[in-house]
């Protein structure tokens, strides 16, 4: 037996190495660009030198926050049965993810300039491995195993805010030529990120069992351990000189800045209304089974979500990024339209699938849209437009669930409410384009 766990366990191990290798193949193929090392250079000074490395080490930071948005969710039924946790306590644990990450983007307004990208780089990734560990240790050292969770999550949490401000300022500051495809295919990995959790877990505890889950923890939290190491030798530049970055009383100032702000809070709230509730909707509003659900509603959703952010990074130089987001916007207002009022089941998923298609720009457009408007916007504009892109991520599902619970659980009505973000989020590209100051830039 336990000759039959080392071998998964290897397994496990080379799967990893394969994540770790596809990140740089999908970097290469998109070409953001490509720096020659000089001659005579050893491996660490090639790193320390070269930005495609920062670039790298930015997209296993998105996978790391995949990893802790994705992972425990599939344990929830596990910690039910193993510590006698309630469904009202372990559905907390999702709140407290979102909550300390919303603080985390606060917090963050006033503590990354002043010790750095780097410094915060490297604690974002402790936190974030910290917490995977303890959710396979805390859980039996404490007298009550919900508090190890808890304290968990809260780690981890952190970790996963901190990730979700820097990473994007750290790739805009890069000397790359193509920034908005930078911006765009970091995003990516965030969905591939997703799709790998969920199925590398997956096949992990279907062949060596589920009560083997904390071995799949630690295995995760290699990730974030492996890039902290990695982080602390690339090359990091500023995204603005000290001192000249805007502070949040001139941005909140700017009438630019608030547009900005309700197309993250629309990009956030069109994705996660859709995706959060996608596999319930097909099994209750569509009659399919929960496998069905699973793979083409939660999986299908984000891989097309990628695939729309590396098509917009492969193909940016022939594309006007504005442009690309109504369109996308229009097609995002299309996609609920069909997963509501779908005559037949294939139809409805091909609505949900679509949705991941259509997002997939809405985010980091907007960040590279207002990166280029508001050059100086600094570390503060970026950590403001994830809180507001966050505050998206709940009012988007909070909103579905709360106008189907006024409907009998009809989550066709919910997803129907959530219309007006796609919209709203329309609306203010209409707004943005009618700024004279900025239509160079649109």
């Amino acid at each position: 037996m336990q000759f039959h766990n080392t071998c998964h366990i290897i397994r496990a191990n080379a799967l990893f190495r394969r994540i770790a290798r596809s990140v740089h193949s999908i970097a290469q193929k998109v070409k953001i660009r490509r720096i020659s090392f000089p001659p005579g250079e050893g491996v660490f000074m090639s790193i320390r030198s070269n930005y495609n490395h920062t670039l790298y080490a930015c997209y296993i930071g998105y996978i790391t926050q995949a990893i802790v948005n994705n992972f425990v969710p599939l344990l929830f039924l596990t910690f039910q049965n193993t510590y006698g946790i309630p469904l009202s306590q372990i559905t907390l644990l999702i709140t407290v993810n979102f909550v300390v990450q919303l603080l985390t983007d606060i917090a963050a307004t006033k503590f990354v300039d002043r010790i750095g990208y780097r410094a915060s780089a490297l604690t974002a990734h402790v936190f974030a491995a910290v917490g995977l560990i303890g959710i396979g240790v805390l859980p039996e050292l404490l007298p009550s195993p919900f508090a190890g969770l808890l304290i968990s999550v809260a780690f981890y949490a952190v970790g996963g805010g901190l990730i979700e401000v820097i990473v994007s300022p750290i790739v805009e500051a890069c000397p790359t030529s193509r920034k908005a495809a930078a911006m765009s295919l970091l995003h990516s990995f965030y969905c591939w990120g997703s799709v790998f959790v969920v199925l590398l877990s997956t096949v992990f505890f279907a062949a060596a069992g589920i009560q083997y889950w904390k071995i799949m923890a630690f295995l995760w939290a290699i990730v974030p351990i492996a890039n902290t190491f990695y982080f602390s030798q690339v090359p990091i530049a500023a995204l603005v000189e000290e001192g000249e970055g805007m502070r949040i009383r001139q941005l909140l100032g700017m009438k630019l800045f608030w547009i900005f702000g309700l197309l993250m809070l629309c990009s956030g709230a069109s994705e996660l209304a859709m995706s959060q509730w996608a596999s319930a909707f097909a099994e209750s509003g569509l009659k399919v089974s929960k496998t069905v659900g699973d793979l083409a509603g939660p999986c299908l959703f984000a891989v097309l979500m990628g695939s729309s952010r590396v098509f917009y990074a492969k193909f940016s130089e022939k594309i006007r990024l504005s442009k690309f987001m109504a369109t996308s916007g229009i097609l995002c207002v299309c996609s609920y339209l069909l997963a509501v009022f779908a005559p037949v089941p294939v139809l409805g998923l091909l609505g949900c699938a679509l949705c991941g298609l259509s997002v997939g720009i809405m985010w980091p457009g907007t960040f590279s849209l207002a990166a280029a408007a508001c050059p100086k916007g600094g570390t503060a504009m970026f950590a403001l437009f994830a809180l507001a892109g966050d505050l998206g991520c709940t009012t988007g599902p909070s909103l579905v669930g709360f106008v189907s619970g006024k409907f009998n659980g009809a989550l066709q009505t919910g997803l129907a409410a959530a219309i007006v973000f796609p919209f709203l989020f329309l609306l203010g590209l209409a707004l943005l384009k009618r700024n004279k100051d900025h239509t160079a830039e649109l």
